[in-house]
């Protein structure tokens, strides 16, 4: 599935599942084929994404142990959540500083 993020304050914003399911996740929404974010949530929202690039970042830092069989979150891609979640942050800014929510799948 691919996640295509619309509003009338910034260009679309699309992403593929796995990165668009994470992000969601991060917001507290349930993925899903169709939502919306609405201007009072987004604070909360820019918040939360904020907080999990941090965490992220911190245990990308993490230096591998040989007893840990858990892979670090982002590891093998090479792309960090920061540079997943950017796009849609700088969405939520603008939307929320216009008015207008964030859809996607409408």
């Amino acid at each position: 599935m691919i996640y295509k993020f619309k509003s009338k304050a910034a260009g679309d914003v699309i992403m593929l599942a796995p990165g668009g399911d994470a992000v969601l996740r991060i917001i507290g929404k349930e993925p899903a084929a169709k939502g919306i974010i609405e201007t009072a949530d987004m604070p909360a929202a820019m918040k939360a994404i904020e907080q999990a690039v941090a965490a992220d970042e911190a245990a990308r830092k993490q230096p591998p142990s040989d007893d840990d069989d858990e892979p670090k979150p982002g590891k093998g891609d090479g792309v960090s959540l920061r540079q997943r979640a950017w796009p849609l942050l700088e969405m939520m800014k603008r939307s929320l500083a216009a008015g207008e929510p964030i859809v996607w799948g409408v």
